[in-house]
């Protein structure tokens, strides 16, 4: 038995041997990276990064019903599939107007809570992947103020810097929530 026993370990190691030469050719085992994403978006030609679990759809801008006594960066309200959503344009809600038309423009809808609402921007560059290690806690020192309060450091990518703009600070923002004319 101990015969039997030898030339069956003397066969594992021989295996092992060669396992180990033909290994040697083999990539090396490489940390995973781990991605952030988002859905990147563009305002003002600036580029910009969303929170992936801050976005609940993308839609072109619907139509929607004015409402008067509101501020000039509420559109509206639309009807989407039963449900009633608030338009926002956030270009004026910042101060700026767009040069785009309104039907080229595209909504990020942003549904958590009580709050379902349409923010219009100009442009959806899709989902962005992002490596996590790479996130810049701090803005550019080229930020504007108006936009400052919703930003939450970025990323840069090929030259371009992506800020992540974060829906939910927005929504938190008391000026955004109350969109009536006072005074």
């Amino acid at each position: 038995m101990s015969v039997t026993a030898s030339a069956a370990f003397i066969k594992l190691a021989d295996y092992l041997a060669r396992c180990r030469a033909r290994a040697a050719d083999l990539p090396m085992r490489e940390d995973a990276v781990h991605y952030w994403s988002g859905v990147g978006f563009t305002l003002e030609g600036r580029r910009f990064v969303a929170p992936l679990d801050e976005v609940a759809e993308i839609l072109s801008v619907p139509a929607y019903t004015r409402i008067p006594g509101v501020l000039g960066w509420m559109k509206g309200v639309a009807n989407v599939r039963g449900r009633l959503m608030t338009v926002m344009d956030l270009s004026r809600f910042l101060g700026k107007a767009s040069d785009l038309q309104e039907k080229r423009r595209r909504l990020l809808v942003l549904d958590r809570d009580d709050l379902y609402t349409g923010v219009i921007v100009d442009e959806v560059l899709g989902m962005q992947h992002f490596p996590a290690d790479d996130h810049v806690a701090t803005p550019t020192a080229g930020e504007e103020p108006d936009v400052g309060p919703y930003l939450s450091g970025g990323y840069q990518r090929d030259g371009e810097y992506w800020s992540v703009f974060s829906l939910a600070r927005l929504a938190q923002d008391p000026r955004f929530m109350q969109a009536a004319r006072t005074g």
